[in-house]
């Protein structure tokens, strides 16, 4: 009687790909055509070669079809035999550079990709992700997968070392990781890295130096007896004899089962073994137990200009596109499902981590500003097609008392609250088209001659508004009809600005621009918010300039002062593209003692703005030692590079804007950057005593110790963010939203201070060679544009968050014409009320045609959700983040959809209307 083997080697064959890194993409692309006629050649001609993992990610299906088109049948063919395994995800993405909504529509687009060809692996995979957000597992159970396997973010003690006494410590390479909602998954941490069952050698001598390491190596970290071994690495060819090492194997350990696996089969053969009790690890998983230098934090701020495009083109698709998409849909439109994918699409091919982190050779982002570009036009067409579909449809009738010249424009709203705010409009208050006939002189003088008389702002209640209007004179525009051929023409443009009042949620206000002698009459006087020279004040704050260009702010509410925000710091960086390293000994440079230039630049009722100017200088750059240490491949920490003497002019402009009704104090700073090696960021103090701040995350308000733990050697503890940080104490806290600035860093200073990083400044890629990108420099122009919210130290019920987020959208705005229409000039075309909930998606099912609307639960208690339905819906249920209906029912009541979300629960709900 034979007896059965102990252990069981698990050995999966993969490629990690890297669409571009220290490669260009086309470069990269070229050995990934290679490589899939490899695979396929080795699976028609080696029946004991089964399977083959391709890395998680559809898209390389795409990228070699494009090419290999003619080989389609095939691949189909190895797909549907479940050789091949494809899926989950469009693109490996980093998941804290990414919105929640961008993962969703990822894990969505995967799904949709790979069920063409008939299957989806189910696998969570997150192989080389820097760092993985605390919503994973939520993520991950509503979309079906009971798992996640990953590189980073845990410790692995083994059960033969330590026990594991840390929420991020595990004794096995097998856990159960937590979400803060509850949801679980069997987490598999590559304690060995993905590349442990690397070019298994066919010699029996060679093979036996190997697997006596790689046997042992499993077994130190492993629960069980089913062992792990990752068949490949980045960009690696397909090990073409790996039936003949793994023969060599069997024969030279008989107590051990070789098989060529698949995840799967690993997984339904752990959760069967069990044999170990399992560590759980909850939350977002940011290597908080190691030394803080490889945790690839400062990916966050390499190459900033690239976190703000991204930032942009999320933004227009989730938060405008999608809704006014939407919106247009309910006013006769088709909704743009495939447009929508195809922007998507465009702009999650920048998400992958070696990507948006900006860790690569210049050639790749170059590359990415195209992409940014091509994906933010499809979004920006989508815009102005939905909402002057919707504007056309508003009933602006009641405009036309004030005479034919009346200009209506409509207002939007795409946040999920009501907003109120400063908005800005160009409109055209007349125009002549070529097709009428005339000469181009004649044209242009008769617009020129225009006159432009006694103006006013009003809303549909006839209510004249405080604005600001600018002549822009003769403008060139035209038409591209749907009917026709393009219809030039030339107008007189004026540009309006004023504050919209209580706009509903997901909703539009109509306003006109009116003249003649209805105007006359309608001069509205408002209160200055200008005190002094250096002082604005409105009900909520009063907003004080300092010499040095600092200020401070009074909260009115509950009296609390901040003071010396908007200190600028300089440092070096003699670091990489990934991790940041200031120079030793250095002391930071700052504007604490500098005077700056201060003056007020605008004074109106409802907005009042001051420019700070800083002239300040900083070092040119890391001295020569910088270079030999880059070229000899010296390991960051231990550079011992200093900055040069010698000195460049880095002017600072900032403009501190306080609106009438703003919660919060604007900020947008512009500077030239002509020095190398270096890091730019603002200080903003809060004097907040607190051992633990919160920050914005993917789907969740995450929780952070101020002080790393006791093993951080790193002098940095900077940390991604993605809308906001917040320091709050009892009374009062203070928070910090930004625009694409995914890098702060809480200060143990004894102030709490948070330190927002504007600009990082490198030469090189780093990791494992010498990769210069003098790009990566980011020399040249720079905006930024943060807000600072004080409140009474509960950012949810206050209301912080909230304007936070609201921060990120901006207001949408058309001109349209004098019509009747079934809109109403005040319209919303959902009412909900969810004070806990932050709203984050109003878009339409490819699926089922029905709307989806998702919140989360910012809270981690139960908060409730009451949506008030449409007179035309027909049906309104659960739904999972892949848009299928769930289990969970909701309680219908007097037309009212009411549910209890849990504790960080991500929600969407379904509404089918009546067709």
């Amino acid at each position: 009687m034979t007896s059965q083997p102990k252990r069981t080697a698990h050995i999966i064959s993969h490629t990690h790909w890297d669409r571009e890194w220290y490669l260009p993409y086309e470069k990269h692309h070229m050995r990934l055509i290679r490589l899939m006629d490899v695979l396929m050649d080795t699976l028609e001609k080696d029946t004991e070669y089964k399977s083959f993992y391709l890395d998680g990610q559809t898209i390389i299906l795409e990228d070699y079809l494009q090419v290999r088109p003619e080989q389609k049948e095939r691949l189909e063919r190895y797909i549907h035999e479940g050789r091949i395994f494809i899926g989950p995800w469009y693109i490996l993405q980093d998941a804290f550079l990414t919105s929640g909504e961008a993962n969703i529509r990822n894990m969505q687009v995967g799904h949709k990709d790979a069920a063409r060809y008939g299957q989806i692996s189910k696998v969570g995979y997150f192989p080389d992700t820097f760092g993985l957000v605390g919503q994973t597992p939520q993520l991950m159970r509503q979309s079906g997968i009971d798992n996640a396997l990953f590189g980073r973010g845990v410790k692995p003690t083994g059960f033969n070392n330590t026990v594991a006494d840390s929420e991020y410590e595990s004794s096995f390479s097998e856990l159960i990781w937590e979400g803060p909602d509850g949801s679980q998954v069997l987490g598999i941490l590559f304690a060995n890295w993905y590349s442990n069952g690397n070019e298994i050698p066919t010699d029996p001598e060679e093979a036996k130096i190997f697997w006596d390491r790689k046997l042992a190596d499993a077994e130190k970290y492993a629960s069980t007896s089913e062992l792990l071994y990752m068949n490949g690495c980045d960009h690696q060819p397909i090990q073409t004899d790996l039936a003949q090492a793994m023969e060599t194997a069997r024969k030279l350990y008989p107590d051990t089962e070789f098989v060529h696996s698949n995840f799967p089969k690993y997984l339904d053969a752990v959760k069967k073994a069990k044999e170990g009790e399992l560590s759980v690890v909850r939350g977002e998983l940011r290597s908080q137990r190691t030394d803080g230098w490889g945790t690839l934090v400062n990916t966050a701020s390499a190459r900033v200009y690239l976190k703000q495009m991204n930032q942009q083109g999320q933004v227009l698709l989730e938060k405008v596109a999608e809704p006014l998409a939407s919106f247009a849909r309910l006013a006769g439109q088709e909704y743009p499902h495939d447009k929508l994918t195809y922007a998507w699409k465009t702009l999650m091919q920048n998400h992958p981590h070696d990507s948006i982190c900006g860790c690569s050779v210049d050639e790749v982002h170059r590359e990415m500003v195209t992409r940014f570009a091509k994906s933010r036009n499809v979004a920006e067409s989508i815009i102005e097609e939905s909402k002057q579909a919707v504007a056309d449809s508003v009933n602006t009738s009641v405009f036309s008392t004030y005479g034919d010249d009346a200009v209506p424009f409509v207002v939007f709203n795409t946040t999920g609250w009501k907003r109120s705010g400063t908005v800005s409009v160009d409109l055209d208050v007349a125009r002549v088209y070529f097709r009428d006939g005339g000469t181009l002189e004649e044209m242009s003088r008769q617009m020129k001659e225009l006159n432009l008389g006694a103006r006013a702002v009003v809303d549909a209640q006839g209510k004249p508004l405080a604005f600001k209007l600018e002549d822009l004179g003769l403008r060139f525009g035209y038409d591209l009809p749907d009917d026709k051929f393009r219809q030039p023409y030339m107008a007189r443009a004026v540009r309006v600005t004023f504050e919209a009042e209580q706009l509903p949620a997901l909703g539009l206000k109509a306003f006109a621009l009116v003249g003649g002698k209805a105007a006359e009459g309608m001069q509205v006087a408002g209160n200055s918010l200008v005190k002094d020279d250096h002082v604005m004040e409105n009900d909520n704050l009063r907003v004080e300039a300092a010499a040095n260009g600092s200020i401070t702010i009074t909260d009115k509410h509950t009296g609390r002062v901040y003071s010396d925000l908007l200190i600028y710091e300089d440092t070096g960086d003699i670091g990489n593209e990934y991790m940041y390293k200031q120079p030793e000994g250095e002391e930071a440079l700052t504007t604490k003692d500098l005077k700056a230039s201060i003056r007020m630049i605008e004074d109106t009722p409802y907005r009042a703005v001051l420019e700070i100017v800083h002239d300040w200088a900083i070092p040119a750059s890391a001295d020569k030692l910088l270079d030999q240490e880059q070229v000899e491949l010296i390991y960051f920490p231990q550079r011992k590079a200093q900055r040069v003497k010698e000195m460049v002019p880095m002017k600072i402009r900032t403009l501190v804007s306080l609106e009438r009704s703003g919660r919060g104090v604007r900020i947008e700073a512009s500077f030239n950057n002509q020095a190398k090696d270096h890091r730019v960021r603002m200080l903003m103090p809060t004097d907040i005593q607190a051992s633990k701040h919160n920050v914005d995350s993917m789907f969740e308000i995450a929780t952070r110790d101020n002080i790393p733990s006791k093993e951080w050697e790193n002098p940095s503890n900077a940390q991604h963010q993605q809308a906001f940080v917040d320091v709050s104490g009892e009374e009062a806290g203070l928070t910090v939203a930004n625009f694409g600035l995914n890098e702060y860093e809480v200060l143990r200073d004894g102030r709490n201070t948070i330190a927002v990083t504007l600009l990082r400044s490198v030469g090189e890629l780093g990791d494992w060679g010498h990769f210069p990108t003098p790009d990566a420099q980011c020399l040249g122009d720079h905006t930024v544009q943060l807000e600072i919210i004080p409140h009474n130290g509960k950012g949810i019920d206050a209301g912080a968050y909230q304007e936070a987020y609201q921060f990120q959208i901006p207001w949408t705005v058309t001109q349209t014409g004098l019509h009747e229409g079934g809109i109403p000039a005040e319209y919303a075309p959902y009412a909900f009320e969810a004070p806990n909930l932050a709203f984050s998606a109003w878009k339409v099912s490819e699926n089922t045609g029905d709307d989806m609307l998702r919140w989360y639960n910012m809270k981690q208690e139960e908060s409730g959700l009451q949506l008030q339905l449409p007179a035309e819906a027909e049906q309104a249920y659960k739904t999972t983040i892949l848009e299928e209906a769930s289990d969970d029912q909701l309680t219908i009541r007097s037309g009212r959809a009411e549910l209890t979300a849990g504790p960080c629960e991500i929600v969407t709900i379904g509404i089918r209307r009546q067709s």
